[in-house]
């Protein structure tokens, strides 16, 4: 999720509620496929099925789990599997999607390092042949910006609802905000996301939504713009908080967990009291290190995503269209868990 920066090792997909289909690409049968407002359909694939995996910021603990669930659910269906880390670069994206196709892959699934490759990928999907679907984040075959790509163009998307995590998050921000008893007038919200992924604005406009409705209507959000990573989401929220020297008491969240412990750790550094912070992460793999610790924290809760259950969800709908034939869904969506530091480990969070 850049995620979204969304090593979880459950192998078994969890049961979701597939909505929508939409039939996308082609396999590689060598039949010309559809561009993703089309809608067409493809062959089936005889024989074993070659999936390819192109994952961003593949070391990041999300994408761990997410790699772990793809194989273990692939060596279930007798698929081979290949796990491509493109890192932050999304030129990687576009060459390691020639390079699987050249390699005759049937199936691609790909996560991009910026969703401005979006066209190129599904067109050199369609030209070779070949399925392409996207997990966690959107991808637009019109445009660069999928916020603004029409609904019949974004790629089928396996992942997790943005909106439904973000009201998630907000809700229990705003728990912990009634529970503290602030002051709306001494307290600001700090929402922290990469503004150019669209699955990130879902979710922090979800959060601010769901806050501002479960009892913190009247305080003041400050959105800050990162890069979905600790170390720039600290120093922009370490400015943020030098340029506000009034607020006594702060909330935060973000798109993933990396925005909020950064948020968490420059308001530490500032000296600010974990009595004056509430953090909700999105992910768990950091906060759960803050609880670990024993220490007080200002990361309050966190909503867990277990990127095994996408990965594997993820391979499991690539086989079934290859295979079987069955149409893509539009989305389909992972559970998702709301956690703290007396149940994360009961609820299985594996912590980066």
């Amino acid at each position: 999720m850049t995620i979204v920066r969304h090593r979880r090792r459950r192998a078994a997909a969890a049961t979701v509620g597939m909505i929508v289909t939409l039939g996308l690409t082609a396999c590689s049968t060598g039949q010309s496929s559809t561009n993703a407002s089309s809608g067409g359909d493809v062959a089936k694939v005889s024989g074993k099925i070659s999936i390819t995996y192109l994952q961003k910021q593949g070391d990041q603990q999300y994408f761990i789990g997410e790699a772990a669930g793809a194989k273990a659910k692939a060596a279930q269906l007798g698929v081979d599997l290949k796990v491509v880390n493109l890192g932050t670069d999304a030129n990687q994206a576009v060459s390691q999607e020639q390079a699987a196709i050249a390699q005759k892959t049937n199936g691609l699934i790909v996560v991009p390092p910026d969703p401005s490759v979006g066209p190129q990928l599904v067109q050199t999907a369609k030209d070779a042949g070949v399925a392409l679907i996207s997990s966690d984040d959107q991808v637009c075959a019109t445009g660069p910006d999928p916020s603004k790509c029409a609904a019949s163009a974004l790629l089928p998307r396996i992942g997790f609802s943005g909106q439904q995590m973000g009201q998630q998050v907000g809700q229990r921000a705003a728990q912990e905000y009634q529970k503290a008893g602030w002051s709306a007038a001494d307290t600001r919200t700090i929402s922290a996301w990469q503004q150019d992924v669209t699955v990130c604005g879902d979710r922090v406009t979800a959060a601010k939504a769901a806050f501002t409705a479960g009892g913190g209507s009247g305080v003041q959000n400050i959105d800050v713009a990162t890069d979905n990573t600790p170390t720039g989401a600290q120093d922009k929220i370490a400015a943020t908080i030098t340029a506000n020297p009034n607020v006594k008491h702060w909330v935060i969240w973000g798109c993933n967990d990396e925005n909020v412990q950064g948020g968490v750790t420059a308001m530490q550094n500032a000296g600010i009291s974990p009595d004056n912070v509430i953090g909700v992460g999105l992910g768990a793999y950091l906060a759960c290190k803050d609880w670990g610790s024993g220490k007080p924290t200002g990361m309050k809760a966190a909503l867990y995503i277990n990127g095994s259950d996408v990965g594997a969800l993820a391979v499991q709908t690539m086989y079934d269209k290859l295979k079987n034939g069955k149409a893509f869904p539009q989305e389909a969506f992972a559970p998702t868990t709301m956690v703290d530091a007396s149940n994360w480990q009961s609820a299985g969070v594996q912590c980066s």
